[in-house]
């Protein structure tokens, strides 16, 4: 056990309650990795419980079971591994992949490929800063222009699922963004173009499926990375902050509905970095009610009510979009905690503020708080307080389809119905609002909810048809969610 790390009975008391929460084995990865202060790559060894030794005759027999070769990896290598000393070639992480059923980043071992030199010795990685190399040991190195190509390819395909190196991308983009904040000659032309861009992907967001917005925001990126790269008198500075928070709040909003928790909360810290280096409180805000809807989706009520009024705090008292979505996105995450009181008046004061709110127009962007979006959150808190008689209809309108918003709110009754004990009626309603959903939206935003219904039938009713027809529907209409099987 390596210093800081807590014991191993912590992890398997992570175990212990993953499994009576049926959480995923990602989910209890993160868990141990957030708690126990061990390497991703220690983490998804032990939310498994196997021993260094177990791993390793794991890797061996599945090796030999796929005529994949002589694994080479040793309980020698696999510490110097899971505690950073020690980098596995390329073909070993695939290998390593395949064991634990992830890819490269949740491995904790994505990014530049620093091989083991063929004399056998090893390449040493520092815990802090850049890797020390051994003789004969190389970095594959990408530049900008490497990159956008691998972005472009993919953003060409038609593939749903997401590979671990374009994962490693998305994160190494946001790392450098990060390192350019840090650090940062640009035309008023420029600037008004970046603004036109910024406001129309905020525009087609709303429709578009979030894996090819994500390759198309990380080009976007690049460029503006590219015009921060030398500091800019303080007007353009602010200009290129502002669509710096904008487009790394869409892609931290994209990660999230694609189910990777851990990018979309560094992508909603690289957002926070911008807004306090401009300064703008409102913007600010924004950040803090937008990163809100993370833990409420991913398990953790108290942390989004804490954000959500910060956001308020921030937002002050002029009625602004972050003002009522702080105040909505509080009301919603208590009426699931039970503290109805508390819920009613966060969202009396969410209607309030977006009565006194100015109509400004172009309601159909993202991170507008528009009247709809004060509907989809009146509607589901209502909801959770069980006050469904006072529930409007929710209808699409004329203004096109917001392609997840009406499967949330049908999730959100199935689940209600499924804690009255309705659980077949509560398991069709679930099938029309994934059915409702198209494929390229169908991401783990809206699957976590509908397991989340089946984790809350009792055992002796997971044998009904109904229950059976969902869970089979989950396990084989949507296999392209690669990013949540554990």
């Amino acid at each position: 056990m390596a210093r800081g790390e807590h014991s191993p009975a912590c992890a398997r008391r992570w175990r212990e309650q993953g499994e009576a929460r049926q959480w995923s084995t990602w989910q209890t990865v993160q868990a141990i990795h957030g708690c126990c202060g061990v390497s991703l790559l220690k983490a998804h060894r032990l939310a498994r419980g196997w021993s260094a030794r177990l791993a390793i005759q794991e890797l061996e027999e599945l090796c030999a079971r796929h005529d994949l070769g002589e694994p080479r990896a040793s309980i020698d290598l696999l510490n110097a591994w899971e505690n950073n000393r020690a980098r596995p070639r390329p073909q070993t992480i695939d290998l390593v992949a395949r064991l634990y059923r992830a890819n490269a980043v949740r491995l904790g071992l994505a990014g530049d490929y620093i091989e083991e030199p063929g004399d056998g010795t090893v390449v040493v990685v520092q815990p802090e800063g850049p890797p020390l190399l051994m003789p004969d040991a190389h970095v594959i190195h990408q530049d900008d222009q490497e990159r956008r190509a691998l972005f472009h390819h993919a953003l060409l395909g038609s593939g749903m699922v997401m590979s671990g190196r374009m994962l490693a991308e998305v994160e190494r983009t946001r790392q450098d963004l990060d390192r350019t904040l840090a650090a940062s000659t640009v035309t008023e032309d420029q600037l008004d173009r970046l603004d036109e861009q910024v406001v129309r992907y905020r525009r087609e967001y709303i429709t578009s499926a979030p894996l090819p917005m994500l390759y198309r925001l990380m080009l976007e990126l690049s460029d503006v990375r590219r015009l921060s790269a030398v500091r800019q008198q303080a007007s353009s500075q602010r200009r290129l902050l502002n669509a710096t928070t904008m487009l790394a709040l869409l892609s931290a909003d994209a990660l999230m509905k694609l189910g990777d928790t851990r990018q979309a909360h560094a992508w909603y810290g690289t957002a926070r970095t911008a807004s306090d280096d401009m300064g703008d409180v409102r913007l600010r805000a924004l950040v803090r009610a937008q990163q809100a809807m993370l833990p409420y989706y991913y398990g953790d009520l108290t942390e989004t009510v804490r954000l959500a009024r910060e956001a308020r705090m921030l937002a002050g008292a002029a009625p602004s979009s972050p003002a009522a979505l702080g105040a909505a996105a509080e009301a919603r995450a208590l009426a699931r905690m039970g503290e109805h009181k508390a819920a009613r008046t966060a969202l009396a004061d969410a209607e309030q503020i977006f009565a006194r709110m100015p109509r400004e127009g172009a309601d159909h962007l993202a991170f507008r708080f528009s009247e709809r979006r004060l509907r989809f959150y009146r509607t589901c808190t209502l909801i959770e307080l069980g006050e469904t008689e006072q529930v409007d209809d929710w209808t699409l309108g004329p203004s096109g389809p917001y392609t997840i918003d009406p499967a949330l709110i049908m999730l959100d009754q199935a689940t209600r119905l499924a804690r009255e004990g309705r659980i077949e009626e509560a398991c069709r309603l679930a099938e029309q609002a994934l059915l409702h959903v198209p494929p390229e939206h169908r991401t783990s935003i809206v699957v976590i909810r509908a397991r989340a219904l089946l984790a809350a039938v009792p055992p002796a009713r997971r044998r009904m048809p109904a229950v059976r027809h969902l869970t089979s529907m989950l396990a084989e209409a949507i296999p392209q969610l690669a990013l949540e099987r554990p």
